[in-house]
C-alpha cells in the first residue's frame, strides 16, 4: 500500500471520490447531522484514495470532519456517533454508520476517542 510520501499530493487528491462531486456536496464531509455523516462515510468507503487522505488527516492533526472514511472530532476519530437525545429503539436506516477499516499501516497512529 502506498503512502502519501510515494504518491504526490496532486494526484491522490484527483483519484478521491468527493474530488468529483459538486462543492454543496463537500458539506457533507463537516455536517453535525448523522445522516450526512453516514452518506460521507459511504463516498469513502470505496475510494481508491483512502488511504494516503485518511494519513494526511492524521499528519495534519485534523480537528473535524470525514477523513479517509473515519470521523475526526476534536482532533480524535469517533467511533460512533448518535444524535441528541434519547436513542431510537428502532435505529433510522439513513443513521446507520458504514463501518470502514483503519488501514493497518495507520491504526497506531490514530488518536479515538
Amino acid at each position: 500500500m502506498m503512502t502519501t510520501f510515494e504518491y504526490p499530493q496532486e494526484e491522490w487528491k484527483s483519484l478521491a471520490r468527493c474530488a468529483s462531486r459538486s462543492i454543496k456536496a463537500k458539506d457533507i464531509f463537516f455536517s453535525e447531522e448523522i445522516h450526512e455523516i453516514a452518506e460521507a462515510k459511504s463516498i469513502c468507503a470505496d475510494c481508491p484514495a483512502i488511504s494516503p487522505c485518511l494519513e494526511g488527516a492524521i499528519g495534519r492533526n485534523e480537528p473535524c470532519g470525514v477523513w479517509g472514511g473515519q470521523l475526526f472530532m476534536n482532533g480524535k476519530v469517533l467511533m460512533v456517533k448518535r444524535r441528541r437525545g434519547r436513542p431510537s429503539k428502532i435505529p433510522r436506516p439513513e443513521e446507520q454508520m458504514p463501518e470502514i477499516p483503519v488501514p493497518q499501516h495507520l491504526q497506531e497512529l490514530l488518536k479515538t476517542a
